[in-house]
């Protein structure tokens, strides 16, 4: 940041303080392991009328990109860094040894609190709603303190202006919502087998999306009858991507991509080209919400943090590059870096003899098409694109034309078309470059300690499962 323009930042957000009342509250819903799977997005076979209504209220964002698992995410979109470059990076790390984010870096909720604003992650919901917020964090670093200053819903009505979370866990497996979409009517990604389990479990993540949906409608009717509509900015989102075979945990766009709503409060003027209903498709990374979140609040960006402000007058140019990584997940020790532009996405993969249906105890134990894609592989009976999930290697580097191929099943890292060649070279030196610049500390091995404690986690998770999925829902019948 110019030394002009924080002058000047500066200068607005004193102006803002000053005029306390016109501050917005700020409302973060938040899903688990989503894909932008709504009825607004164009999918079929899920009912969304609240966040369909949401996203003809608001601005709806096409390609919005968050973390591959929780809990880097979580530490990323909570601090506006990206998780490689404070330390959060392996899934669930850094629990007990008391682990502190670097000097210059805070979560949200502090830059926030210096501001004036009430925090609040909300557990205890109205009545009215009928269920709990999960309180969901997740972060991998040690907080010492209350992050939250509150978890209650009635401590709202007592503290303007508040920005508050609600976390939502009915995407995240194992799923239980009532029964809605039809099996034989869902759309499956053509990488995986159409085979009854598949069509499935595919139906039943929907009807997940569907019951999400239904407690999204329940809070914000509460927002409403609490009077709070008019004066608060709603941000939907999720954490990472879709909770599917080649989603969550990797690094393709189903494991990236996911929703984005934003509303602007109906008392307060939007952002220039803020335009309810509405559909914006810049390149948006989840870091950008803490920045964006700030601003909306009146709030200069600090200096360290890598995030973007998207919206209102210091809005940052647009990306024209979303990055993401992968590394290890529970006992899983991988090791992806991926990003893409308007229309490829490059992946390189640090550690191809580590193959994709590489063994973990959790997707082993959840989810039924990992099970049933070794078993049919075994058999010879899986479709071309089926089978390379279940290859015994991951090619060091891929590379996906999305205009032509937006479900990356043809790897185009190997071509002599001089124009993907001139993306492959142009997207390696670029990824490189980020790695550099942010200084991805995914380069340093874990240490034996934590490694092993990751492992002796999922060896404890292996052992109170009664049998693998593969013995029950995803058996082959």
């Amino acid at each position: 940041m110019s030394r002009w323009r924080s002058i000047a930042m500066t200068a607005w957000m004193g102006v803002v303080l000053a005029r306390g009342a016109e501050r917005p509250n700020i409302l973060w819903l938040i899903a688990e392991d989503m894909g932008p799977h709504l009825g607004c997005y164009g999918t079929r076979e899920v009912e969304t009328p609240n966040l369909d209504r949401l996203a003809a209220e608001g601005v709806r964002f096409t390609h919005f990109y968050n973390g591959h698992v929780c809990s880097p995410s979580r530490s990323a979109f909570m601090t506006g860094m990206y998780a490689t470059t404070i330390g959060a990076h392996n899934h669930r790390s850094h629990r007990t040894d008391g682990y502190r984010l670097p000097n210059g870096v805070r979560v949200l909720t502090d830059w926030l609190r210096d501001a004036g604003y009430f925090t609040a992650n909300v557990v205890t919901l109205p009545e009215s709603c009928g269920f709990r917020g999960t309180g969901k964090t997740d972060w991998n670093f040690f907080y010492e303190g209350r992050p939250f200053d509150s978890d209650r819903w009635s401590d709202l009505r007592t503290h303007s202006p508040f920005y508050a979370q609600v976390n939502f866990s009915e995407t995240h497996r194992p799923f239980r919502a009532p029964s809605r979409a039809d099996p034989a009517k869902v759309e499956l990604p053509p990488y995986y087998p159409d085979h009854p389990v598949v069509r499935e479990d595919w139906a039943r993540y929907l009807d997940s999306v569907s019951e999400l949906d239904r407690k999204v409608g329940r809070v914000l009717a509460a927002l409403e009858a609490d009077g709070f509509a008019e004066r608060t900015v709603v941000i939907f989102f999720a954490d990472n991507g879709e909770a599917h075979v080649r989603g969550k945990q990797f690094c393709y766009e189903e494991g990236l991509h996911v929703p984005l709503i934003i509303r602007w409060a109906r008392a307060l003027p939007p952002p220039e080209g803020f335009k309810p209903g509405t559909v914006d498709d810049r390149l948006i990374h989840g870091i950008d919400l803490a920045a964006t979140t700030l601003a909306i609040a009146g709030v200069p960006k600090p200096p360290a943090m890598q995030g973007q402000v998207f919206l209102g007058p210091h809005a940052d140019p647009p990306r024209e590059y979303v990055f993401g990584h992968r590394d290890r997940c529970d006992e899983t020790v991988m090791r992806i870096r991926t990003v893409r532009d308007r229309r490829y996405r490059y992946i390189r993969n640090f550690t191809p003899e580590v193959p994709l249906l590489a063994p973990n105890a959790y997707k082993e134990r959840q989810y039924p098409v990992w099970n049933l894609l070794k078993e049919l592989y075994a058999r010879g009976e899986l479709p071309p694109a089926s089978a390379a999930l279940c290859a015994p290697r991951m090619p060091p580097e891929e590379l996906y034309d999305l205009e032509t191929d937006p479900w990356e099943t043809q790897n185009l890292a190997t071509s002599t078309d001089p124009q993907h060649r001139a993306a492959l070279e142009r997207l390696r030196a670029v990824l490189e470059q980020w790695m550099r610049e942010t200084k991805d500390l995914g380069e340093v091995p874990e240490s034996p300690d934590e490694l092993k404690a990751a492992q002796e986690h999922a060896a404890a998770t292996r052992a109170r499962s009664d049998a693998p999925a593969g013995s029950k829902k995803g058996a082959v019948r």
